[in-house]
């Protein structure tokens, strides 16, 4: 596969190890990884790469997951479309799921999640870009 024709995906959350854990674990699938520590990093790196899947998270540092999600998709009629966006938070409750998918989030991941279903996740929303 050449290099052009690799999809990217952007991780964004600010925690390191967690960045980490993620990048490890989506390297198998030899696509570019991008990644972005808070919300405004995220927003600039998205409307410049054009990532095919945006991993992100709720709690962030500048901009929160929610007026990223907003100013990516902002709408449920989104849902669907790229990029596709994955939510990891550590929030209980429903209210921030419904939140999110008034924005057009394609997924949400209360954390912990297994890694393995975010490469499954990740391997479907590539297969459909």
């Amino acid at each position: 596969m050449a290099d052009d024709a690799k999809k990217k995906i952007l991780l964004v959350d600010n925690d390191r190890d967690i960045v980490e854990a993620m990048r490890l674990t989506l390297e198998p699938l030899n696509q570019e990884i991008l990644i972005a520590e808070d919300g405004n990093q995220a927003i600039e790196s998205a409307l410049v790469n054009k990532p095919d899947v945006i991993v992100l998270d709720l709690m962030l540092p500048k901009r929160g997951g929610f007026l990223v999600l907003q100013k990516l998709k902002g709408s449920p009629q989104k849902k669907g479309q790229k990029p596709f966006v994955i939510m990891i938070t550590g929030n209980e409750g429903q209210r921030h799921k419904v939140f999110a998918e008034s924005l057009g989030v394609d997924e949400y991941l209360k954390k912990p999640f297994r890694m393995d279903h975010l490469l499954e996740l990740i391997e479907a929303f590539l297969a459909r870009s």
